[in-house]
Order: C-alpha cells, then sequence, then structure tokens
C-alpha cells in the first residue's frame, strides 16, 4: 500500500514549507528517493500524483514546495508573480532546491546516496539549476522544462546526469533555446540527452492543458512516452 504524508520543513529564516512524501509500506530497506518539482502555479495535486506513481516504481516520492506553506496560485496572474520572485532571484531558488534534497535525504525510507529529481515546466527549469549547482545528486529529468540558465552562470562541474524531455512545439522553449542548451551541457562535459517530441507542445504531461492556440496542450501519446523514458532513466542511473 502506498503511504502519503505532509512533511513540513523549514529553511534558515525559519520559512516554512510543505511537501508530501510518498513510498510503499512493503519497502523492507532504503528506498532511492527522488523529487518532484511543481509547475508554476505551485504544489498541487499533480505532482502529489506523481509522487505517487514514484512509489508505486520502488522509489520515495516527495511532492517539494519552492513557494512556502499555503502559497498557491488561483489563476495565471497569481501564478506568474509567485514563479517570478524565484525566476529573478535564481540563487533563492536553488537555495529552495537545496533544502528540499536535503530533507528528502534525512527521511528515514530514503538512501541519500541515491537521490533524483523531475520536474514540469517551471519545475523543470528547477531541477536543471539544482544540476546546474555541482549538485551531487544522480540524475535530473526536465518536463516540458524552461531551458535558460542563471545570470551569472555557476560553471561548476555537473555531476548529475541530465535528460530533458521536449515538446518540439513548446513556445517557452524554441528550437533555438535547444541548440543554447546543447552548448551550454557540451561545454560543461555534461552526461545529458534530449528526447524531442513531435506535434507536441508545452504542458504535454497536464490533462488540463487546454489552450491549443497557445501552445499549451495535453499530448497523450507524448506524456506516456515520456514517463517511460523517465523510468528507463532512474533505473540505469540507479542501479
Amino acid at each position: 500500500m502506498i503511504i502519503k504524508e505532509k512533511l513540513t520543513y523549514k529553511d534558515a529564516l525559519n520559512n516554512e514549507f510543505e511537501g508530501v512524501i510518498a513510498w510503499d509500506d512493503s519497502y523492507t530497506e532504503q528506498k532511492p528517493g527522488i523529487l518532484v518539482s511543481h509547475m508554476w502555479s505551485g504544489q498541487s495535486e499533480f505532482e502529489v500524483q506523481k509522487a505517487e506513481a514514484l512509489a508505486k516504481l520502488g522509489y520515495v516520492g516527495f511532492a517539494i514546495d519552492n513557494y512556502g506553506k499555503g502559497r498557491r496560485a488561483n489563476g495565471p496572474e497569481e501564478a506568474q508573480k509567485l514563479m517570478d520572485e524565484l525566476d529573478q532571484n535564481r540563487p533563492l531558488l536553488l537555495s529552495r532546491m537545496l533544502l528540499a534534497v536535503n530533507t528528502l535525504k534525512k527521511h528515514g525510507m530514503v538512501n541519500a546516496s541515491k537521490i533524483g529529481a523531475i520536474g514540469f515546466c517551471f519545475g523543470g527549469k528547477c531541477v536543471l539549476d539544482l544540476a546546474r549547482s555541482g549538485s551531487d545528486i544522480k540524475g535530473v529529468v526536465s518536463f516540458h522544462g524552461l531551458l535558460d540558465p542563471p545570470n551569472p552562470h555557476p560553471n561548476k562541474k555537473i555531476k548529475s546526469a541530465i535528460l530533458v524531455l521536449h515538446g518540439w512545439e513548446d513556445p517557452m522553449a524554441l528550437p533555438d533555446d535547444m541548440v543554447k542548451l546543447s552548448q551550454e551541457m557540451n561545454g560543461l562535459a555534461a552526461d545529458w540527452s534530449v528526447h524531442v517530441y513531435g506535434r507536441t507542445g508545452h504542458a504535454f504531461t497536464n490533462p488540463k492543458a487546454k489552450f491549443p492556440e497557445k501552445g499549451l496542450f495535453f499530448q497523450p501519446k507524448s506524456n506516456k512516452r515520456s514517463w517511460h523514458a523517465m523510468t528507463s532513466f532512474f533505473k540505469e542511473i540507479f542501479d
């Protein structure tokens, strides 16, 4: 049976964050832990369901909270404001990600030497920044993520394997952005891969994305294929 619990954690300034952690109660030993970094609107049932799905694969899933306890967007305007707070302060964004990593490592069901992270949309940017920081986590996966690097760039040795799962028609990460990412990753000698899905836009894993005129739409085939790619990726890096 999948166990799901709220997990409150604090930063050095005593700000509270509330994540949701999930694991299978049949586990008899510590398992790899995988963070789930949320979209621009904040942690939601979408990310919690992904944490549960990871638990069903044999991991400990942790739907993290980068905005703070109770801070969730009720619409696009609020979501933009919340995201901008971190997007315009990338060191703060990174500190929130590292806080979540350390919180997950301390959980009793987690093998702290085997940590990964996945992120969706803005959450994709968050996990890529985590890798860019030189963090020792094993690997990160970006689903239809935002790809622009921090400025100034940390220029750290990237220790994490990187998998980017991208819709070719994503208006928020254009083909030129993919080229820039490839140049960035090659320049840092990173272990990186990109899967590109045709006829696929932004937010392709989200069944609630129904704005094809804006390039935001659910794509069932790409959703299924990207999840399969993620499972193969983590099986490889954790084995």
